[in-house]
């Protein structure tokens, strides 16, 4: 019955054919397909014979057509084949066709009013790009309807690039695409500031591949397969299936890249295909049509049947309709529903024979009202609904994202992600659920420097493997946690961060993620812009900043700090004011000698006139009164110079001993820069000198502060001053006069661990970039991490974290340029030692004395004979016994005995002559 019911249609197709021309029905269609559009011509065949076959909408009229098939790309034919048409007498066209020649049809549409339903065709199945608009003359109708809606691929690829949030990629697209269709694109990502670059794919994709391993170096292959993992396709499903079997093939992509292929022109056994032959995840846009999954419901539209070869999912033939096989069906039965509301309404325009070729062909009347009657109404059909606008284009345009996950096993399932249309815009999540929300059994191998407090080895058993204990390494291990994977952990073969060397291949940790060594960087590893365009970066996960670390000025021991509140001069000057004003006191005295009597001892000897104005000045009062006018005068006037000097010298002590004055003059790095004296540097080669290097001679940021400590780092080339290592320069600072310019939080926590709390630190004020995670180019964890670190650092946990390595409560002043404690300086003995020192030199100085003044007597005694006087006192009464006032001149020894004793030692007295 298939077999007889297809010869039927074939008769049926024949036949109207043969009597297009010359039928008696007044209803005409004419069709310009391009060459390659013959499954265009069988669709539109189909539907007519469907509308002829069925009688449910045009009951007696039959539709009759002429087809005509042009060259695409020649203008000139289509619209010689189109009055050919006109001439036949239709009333409408229909074309498939491209952008060069529709254009050509549009103005011959617009001069004869005949209605133009234009379906745009790209060639050889690549993205469509908008027609460029056609100028017509003023106050003529444009008679062509756009078919298919405009073109949204610009809106649509923009929406899926900032869902995913790519920053870096490049865009591949077939040498049939017009790259002009996509400038609004690349002018809103160069906008945003993504970096992308564009490569033509060749028709031989084969040779294409070739002449990349030919003439490119290593390195630059190794960077092409960096931009490899993120790539955007506009290219048609043939030629994106050659070209991504090519380069799986050649190892050009890992199982990480991320490709998205957009098309609105993707069939299911393109998708299948596509999927078998990919690796890694692959995401593609297409347009779709909402249909009601029921069979009937999708071929009965109102009151007309589909074909269903063309409507039942199950038939293979509607599995690979085309696009534009939908529409071409879509508008037969709109231009049929058009004239069966003209004969309902008795408004026929009769078709009348149009002439391109004379001057003075008039136009059709009746177009002008067909073309009102076919915007007023829509119709449904094979791409859901079909209706113009007032300007006419059709509105109802809807595309699917579709999308696998992560991985190298080939024909994984494909889901739908999402869905876009011009009103709603995304509906829908492109996030990878799988791969965000489990990890598990993913094993990352992570490379790292170590910086302390950022990474630490904890443990190094012989025969295990190294346990690493930080900051970074806690970080590293919060993720774990939540995310589920493991990771294997090793530090850098040349222990060095890494840098861009001259033959353009980077060294250190960088150098182990460029060449896919490694997953994931970890260490004190800054953000910058020049290790951005070799990996990716995760979000900041703590704020960086420069500093310098310096050692603490040691207090010098002073002995005699006791004298500090005075200076020396002034010391001096107070010795000799003591010695004149004895010396004035004893000539005053010498000069007018008091009158009264002084008692048995003389006081008028300079001896004793030093004495009493050396005990008066620090107070502590004298033996001898004076009694002269002048000598009261001048030691009353000495009296008050000794109180304000000791009480100066009080106040001043007292200072001095509980406030140290020592300021170090470094307190900033502004402070550093301009000083000369003490030399500094950093680690050659490290992201410090890159920034130091590039704030002085970048003349878009060029910092005077920061051009002074170029020259100060750049001394002989950069050899004296900087180090190899971030150790090297700590030592440096600890046993010598150097200043060490590294991360602050790193010295940080080196002056604050420090047993003798030598060090303190300066720092910048403000955080101008951060520490990160560093990855692959184009990992599928970069995102993940980002997201998980703002987390971290949102409820808290990432301030935990940093508390147990930079604890407030520091044992150690950070900013403090003297070695002293926070709690404040007690008194010691080194304050007073030089009191002590002369007071033992006062002890000794009169032990001496002593001894020479007994050596002295006993000397002088041995030398005169002693004469013994004994007199035998007469005791008059009870009282002593009265003795001479003066003894013999004889004797300088006298003894007396009490009269009538008979016993004991007789009394003896010394006279002093």
């Amino acid at each position: 019955m298939k077999v007889i019911s297809a010869l039927l249609l074939v008769g049926v197709f024949w036949s109207q054919e043969l009597k297009s021309a010359s039928s008696d029905s007044i209803i005409h269609i004419g069709a310009i397909f391009d060459e390659s559009a013959r499954k265009d011509d069988e669709v539109f065949r189909l539907a007519i014979a469907d509308l002829n076959l069925n009688n449910e909408i045009l009951e007696t009229e039959k539709i009759t057509f002429s087809v005509e098939f042009v060259d695409g790309n020649n203008p000139f034919q289509a619209v010689q084949e189109a009055c050919e048409l006109m001439n036949r007498g239709i009333l409408a066209l229909v074309s498939s066709i491209g952008c060069m020649s529709a254009g050509s049809l549009q103005t011959l549409a617009d001069a004869m009013h005949i209605p133009h339903l234009l379906i745009q065709r790209s060639p050889a199945g690549t993205p469509r790009s908008d027609c460029s608009p056609t100028s017509r003359f003023p106050g003529t109708d444009d008679y062509t309807l756009m078919v298919r809606p405009p073109v949204y691929l610009n809106e649509v690829i923009m929406q899926v690039v900032s869902e995913y949030s790519w920053q870096k990629f490049i865009l591949f697209y077939d040498s049939e695409f017009d790259i002009r269709g996509i400038e609004d694109f690349l002018d809103r990502t160069s906008q945003q500031g993504m970096d992308v670059s564009l490569q033509k794919v060749e028709s031989n994709i084969n040779m294409m591949i070739t002449s990349l391993f030919r003439t490119m170096r290593v390195e630059e292959l190794h960077r092409y397969r960096d931009t490899l993992r993120r790539a955007v396709l506009f290219m048609s499903p043939a030629t994106a299936k050659a070209f991504i079997t090519e380069v799986v093939e050649t190892n050009l992509v890992a199982f990480d890249c991320h490709w998205i292929l957009i098309n609105e022109e993707i069939s299911d056994y393109d998708l299948q295909e596509l999927v078998m032959k990919s690796i890694g995840r692959l995401t593609l846009v297409r347009q779709t049509f909402p249909m009601p999954q029921n069979t009937t419901q999708r071929c009965v539209k109102h009151n007309h049947r589909i074909n269903t070869s063309l409507c039942d999912l199950k038939n293979p033939k509607a599995q690979q309709l085309e696009i534009s096989n939908r529409y071409i069906y879509d508008s037969v039965l709109l231009l049929a529903n058009t004239f069966h509301r003209k004969l309902e309404d008795r408004k026929w325009h009769s078709m009348a024979s149009l002439s391109c070729i004379r001057k003075n062909s008039k136009p059709w009347q009746g177009g002008k009202s067909m073309l009102d009657t076919v915007k007023k109404f829509g119709v449904s059909g094979l791409t859901s609904f079909l209706e113009f606008t007032d300007n006419g284009t059709n509105p109802n345009i809807f595309f699917e994202i579709l999308g696998t996950n992560y991985g190298e096993d080939r024909g994984r399932g494909v889901s739908r992600l999402a869905t876009w249309d011009p009103v709603h815009g995304l509906n829908g999540t492109l996030t990878d659920r799988k791969l965000e929300n489990n990890m598990r059994g993913v094993v990352l191998r992570v490379v790292t420097v170590l910086e302390e407090p950022f990474v630490m080895v904890s443990e190094n058993v012989l025969g295990k493997p190294k346990k690493y204990q930080g900051y970074s390494i806690d970080v590293l291990d919060a993720l774990s946690n939540y995310l589920g994977f493991k990771y294997e952990i090793y530090v850098a073969p040349d222990h060095k961060y890494g840098s861009l060397q001259p033959d353009g291949q980077w060294n250190g940790l960088m150098g182990e993620l460029v060449f896919k060594r490694a997953d994931v960087g970890l260490s004190a590893l800054t953000i910058t812009s020049e290790r951005e365009s070799a990996v990716d970066f995760t979000t900041r996960y703590m704020d960086y900043s420069v500093g310098v670390l310096l050692r603490k000025a040691e207090r010098t021991v002073d002995m005699f700090a006791c004298l500090a509140p005075f200076d020396l001069s002034l010391w001096a000057c107070i010795a000799g004011t003591v010695l004149l004003v004895g010396i004035l006191v004893y000539l005053l005295n010498w000069l007018n000698p008091p009158r009264l009597p002084m008692g048995p001892v003389s006081s008028t000897t300079l001896y004793n006139s030093m004495w009493f104005v050396y005990g008066s000045f620090v107070q502590q009062g004298g033996e001898v009164p004076y009694t002269t006018l002048a000598t009261r005068m001048m030691m009353g006037v000495w009296w008050m110079f000794a109180l304000i000097v000791i009480s100066s010298y009080t106040a001043n002590l007292a200072a001095f001993l509980t406030i140290s004055r020592i300021e170090n003059s470094i307190q900033s790095l502004q402070d550093l820069s301009k000083q000369t004296d003490l030399p500094y540097g950093t680690v050659l080669d490290s992201a410090v000198y890159d920034q130091v290097r590039s704030k002085s001679m970048n003349p878009f940021e060029r910092d005077p502060m920061y051009s002074q400590m170029w020259r100060m780092i750049n001394r002989t080339g950069g050899g004296d001053n900087n180090v190899e290592e971030s150790k090297e320069g700590i030592r440096k600072v600890k046993y010598g006069r150097f200043g060490f310019v590294w991360d602050a939080a790193v010295l940080e926590y080196v002056a604050n661990n420090d047993e003798d709390c030598l060090f303190y630190t300066v720092s910048s004020n403000a955080p101008d970039r951060g520490y990160g995670i560093a990855m692959q180019h184009g990992s599928p964890y970069r995102d993940i991490f980002s997201q998980r670190i703002l987390e971290l650092q949102q409820n808290g946990d990432m301030d935990i974290l940093k508390l147990k390595w930079w604890p407030k409560d520091s044992p150690c002043d950070l900013y403090s340029s003297l070695q002293t404690k926070q709690h404040g300086n007690a008194l010691d003995i080194h304050s007073f030692a030089g009191v002590f020192c002369v007071l033992a030199a006062g002890v000794v100085l009169s032990c001496l004395i002593a001894m020479v003044e007994s050596w002295w007597s006993r000397r002088k005694g041995s030398r005169v004979p002693s004469k013994e006087c004994v007199y035998d006192g007469v005791t008059t009464s009870t009282s002593a016994p009265h003795l001479p006032s003066s003894p013999p001149s004889h004797c300088t020894f006298f003894r007396w005995k009490p009269w009538g004793t008979t016993a004991g030692p007789p009394l003896s007295m010394n006279y002093t002559q």
